[in-house]
This record gives structure tokens, sequence and C-alpha cells, in this order.
């Protein structure tokens, strides 16, 4: 970064956000833009979903993803001990279903058109853009919440799907705008992440 970019930043104004007000500190996290997933699970004969904002991939070998689900999630038991578990990755036509799945009580799944996966004992939402099979592979600590680690012993692309991806950001579901002709992607643009 050149002495006039840092320039430019040192010069925009600021505003501290109190990390020990919980709603501030959500907002701030809000101001990364993520997709939406569905992730779920067959555990003592239940089927369980939960809408994650948290996914990522985390590495490449050995294909693994990673998602947060809150320690007073109702059904935090079975997301401790299930053996696996499924990602469907959200349309942006799918937020219905999103909120439906954020929801901690009720019937979730009455009218939601679904497939079994293929490697494991979990549920796909039909129309999803792609979809993970994992073995769970690892759980982690992470303060409120717990961080659990699959395995991807399969991936799916949706042929059929034409929409773009679901997003949230500050606090709203959002979606991409259309990609002009005239905006290129950089060669540079595709491995920001270093991978």
């Amino acid at each position: 970064m050149g002495m006039s970019a840092i320039a430019t930043l040192m010069a925009e104004p600021s505003q501290k956000m109190m990390i020990e007000d919980g709603r501030q500190l959500r907002d701030s996290f809000g101001s990364f833009a993520t997709g939406v997933v569905i992730v779920t699970a067959t555990c003592r004969g239940e089927r369980i979903g939960s809408t994650i904002s948290s996914f990522n991939s985390v590495s490449l070998n050995p294909p693994l993803v990673s998602f947060c689900i809150a320690r007073n999630a109702k059904a935090i038991d079975i997301w401790r001990e299930t053996a696996s578990f499924a990602v469907s990755v959200l349309a942006h036509d799918q937020a219905e279903l999103s909120t439906r799945f954020a929801r901690s009580l009720g019937d979730k799944w009455t009218g939601v058109s679904t497939r079994r996966a293929t490697c494991i004992d979990a549920e796909l939402i039909d129309g999803a853009l792609m979809w993970f099979e994992c073995e769970t592979y690892a759980r982690y600590d992470g303060g409120d919440h717990i961080v659990i680690l699959g395995r991807v012993v399969e991936a799916m692309r949706n042929a059929s799907a034409t929409s773009a991806p679901l997003l949230f950001f500050g606090g709203a579901y959002r979606h991409l705008a259309a990609r002009t002709q005239d905006e290129p992607i950089l060669p540079d643009a595709m491995w920001p992440h270093a991978w």
C-alpha cells in the first residue's frame, strides 16, 4: 500500500464500536457480507436443520469446511454428537427457507422439498446452488458457539440453478447485482485469500 493510500485511510472518519455492547459488536460483524446455508443432519432418528452464515472453507487437503452453532441452540446436544452433516448453499430466492430454519421452535420441515444425501444420513434442500456432504472432523470451543469442522466427502453443484446466491449483510438478506460487460474480473482477484 502506497503512502497516499495510507494517508487517505488515516484521514477517513471512523467511529469506535463498543465491543462490550453485544448489539454493537453484532452490527460490526454484520458489515462483513456472507453467504447463507442451511446445515442439516440426522441423529438419534431426529432431523435437524439450522440457518448458518458462518459457513467457511477451511482446507483443500484434506477438504474441510466449518460452521458455528450457538451453545443455546435447541438442538445443541445433537450437534455435539452428530457424525455427519450436509450443507445446502442457498439461492437468493430461498430467503423464506433461511428465515424458517433460523427459528428455534416449530416445524421447520413441513412443505420443504428435500432429497436424501448420497453418502451420509441427512437431507439436502432442493433448489440450493450447491450441496456438501460432510463427516464431522472436529469440534472446538468458540466462546458462546461451538465450531464444527467437517471433512467433505461429496460436493454437488445444482446444474439447473440459474439464480445468484443468497447473501446476508447489515442485518438483511441481499443478492448480487448482475455483472455488466465492462466489469472484467481481474486474474489476481480470483485468489485473494492465500489458497
